[in-house]
């Protein structure tokens, strides 16, 4: 620990005596510095041991010896050595009555000791100190080292709250928790992950001291990674503000964790590779070739039913995605093969999976992020698009990849984020009509029979649209728009005559059919 005034005290060569504020020598000492101006404060810094002989001051008067020793504690100056024997035999009751008054340790010190022999001792001390301080460090190094490799990142927290006499949290890049040392820590660290959350936004590294939760204790937040985004963080909660030694420890913590935090990333990499390879087996049809490539690491995937996800987005969106996305699949212990391929990103997930219901719980934030409105800060995340196969399997991996990538383009029609294959097999394929490339061609189509009735010579569209209802049957159809058959059938074959086909060939109803209702559909 640094020196204090006791210690000075008890310093067997320098013959100090304390002649008022005994209760307060526990308080460290910064420096020793001498200085005889009326008025040193301004070059005071706080926490320094003023050594003084009174040659400008007069130190008999009590009302200058008040102002002198108040100013000089509301500098930070934790006590006042003066020297007897060289100005004044001994040292005056106005200025001994001012330091009691003001709760300042003043100690004489004997004209045999030098100042300079206490200026060397504070600084012997401070060596001593800093010192201990830092082989304190390099054997908390040592041992933080040895637990990562032999215990891994649980083993390094657990070192690292024993050095630091409290408790270590590491967050995944979702901002979720992943160990905490001690156990009892889990709760306290889980309810800071609002925190977290907002370190992240920051570009790493990043840094930040908060209040525990219920104000238990004080929180270091460290953002871990070398790439813009962090990877990780690290949280470091203690009683008190952390020490020389326990900030060499939380350095030497951050250093490792953020190599195995890139050495992840690196592995992280090498997987991508492998699961590009094995995504293009599946689509080539080749499950068989698939598996083995695989191996353990996306085999249990491949036997069990899965969903393909299809995303289009910016990047930061897309990694952001993959993030929720891997983080929920680590979590759970279930296997994730996540694709990035440029402006698009492709994830084959388990079905009825953590990552699946991870992918569905981001887009639906974003799509609560779309309905802010763009003055307030949303509208940022309108191009993120994304698809979701029906469960499938390796034999039918091209028809699933196909599905996704039907839902996402109907996603991007709809302004939607996501949609489901099984919600347009369920739903009607009306909504459909609604693109403006269809609605033109309808447009195009019945043109010339809205000009037509127009003009008021007949009601050609209404009674086209009735025909067609009725499957082509004209009594039914011609009681529906109140007319005779003959007059119908009349209105028919204008239909035809003005449009040049003839209603007798299936296509072409079923044109008129899909033309009338993309006409309705808004």
């Amino acid at each position: 620990m640094p020196p204090t005034l006791a210690s000075l005290v008890h310093h067997s060569a320098l013959k100090l005596t304390v002649r008022a504020g005994e209760d307060r020598l526990d308080v460290p000492v910064r420096w020793a510095h001498v200085s005889e101006l009326a008025d040193p404060v301004p070059y005071m810094e706080g926490g320094e041991l003023l050594l003084i002989t009174a040659l400008k001051l007069d130190a008999e008067d009590p009302e200058a010896m008040r102002k002198y020793v108040k100013r000089l504690v509301g500098a930070g100056v934790v006590g006042l050595g003066f020297a007897v024997g060289v100005n004044y035999e001994e040292i005056p009751k106005a200025l001994v009555d001012a330091a009691e008054h003001e709760g300042l340790p003043l100690l004489e010190v004997p004209r045999r000791t030098p100042f300079l022999a206490i200026s060397k001792a504070v600084s012997a001390a401070i060596a001593a100190d800093q010192y201990r301080a830092v082989t304190a460090g390099f054997a908390a190094q040592r041992e933080l080292t040895r637990q990562a490799l032999n215990a891994g990142p649980e083993g390094l927290l657990a070192a690292l709250a024993a050095q630091v006499d409290g408790w270590a949290a590491l967050y995944d890049a979702s901002g979720a928790v992943v160990a905490t040392a001690p156990e009892w820590a889990g709760r306290r660290a889980a309810r800071l992950t609002a925190e977290v959350e907002r370190l992240r936004e920051r570009p790493a590294p990043a840094s930040a001291v908060v209040g525990g939760p219920d104000n238990e204790d004080r929180v270091e937040l460290h953002s871990l990674g070398t790439g813009r985004r962090p990877r990780a963080a690290l949280a470091v909660g203690t009683a008190s503000a952390l020490g020389t030694a326990e900030r060499y420890a939380v350095h030497s913590a951050i250093a490792l964790l953020t190599l195995t935090t890139e050495r992840s990333r690196s592995l992280h990499a090498a997987e991508q590779r492998v699961g590009a390879a094995v995504l293009r087996m599946l689509l080539a049809g080749q499950p068989d070739h698939a598996r083995g490539v695989a191996g353990d690491l996306y085999g249990g995937l491949l036997d069990a039913p899965f969903r393909m996800i299809v995303a289009d987005a910016g990047g930061e969106l897309l990694a952001g995605l993959a993030e929720a996305v891997e983080s929920a699949a680590a979590r759970s212990g279930e296997a994730v093969l996540v694709v990035p391929e440029g402006e698009r990103l492709v994830v084959l997930a388990a079905d009825g999976g953590a990552a699946v219901a991870a992918c569905v719980e981001y887009a639906a934030a974003r799509e609560a992020a779309r309905a802010v409105p763009a003055e307030q800060g949303g509208g940022e995340d309108d191009e993120l698009v994304i698809g979701l196969s029906a469960p499938s399997g390796p034999i039918a991996a091209a028809a699933a990849y196909k599905q996704a990538e039907q839902a996402l383009s109907v996603a991007r029609r709809r302004g939607r984020v996501l949609v489901e294959h099984d919600q347009l097999a369920s739903g009607s394929v009306l909504p459909l009509l609604a693109d403006d490339a269809v609605k033109a061609f309808a447009d195009g189509l019945l043109r010339a029979l809205y000009e037509h009735d127009a003009t008021g010579r007949g009601d050609l569209v209404a009674s086209l649209r009735a025909w067609l209802s009725r499957h082509g049957q004209w009594d039914a159809a011609a009681a529906d728009l109140g007319v005779h058959r003959h007059t119908l059938r009349y209105r028919m074959r204008r239909v035809e005559e003005i449009l040049g086909r003839s209603l007798d060939d299936p296509d072409v109803r079923m044109e008129l059919w899909l033309a009338l209702k993309a006409t309705s559909v808004e």
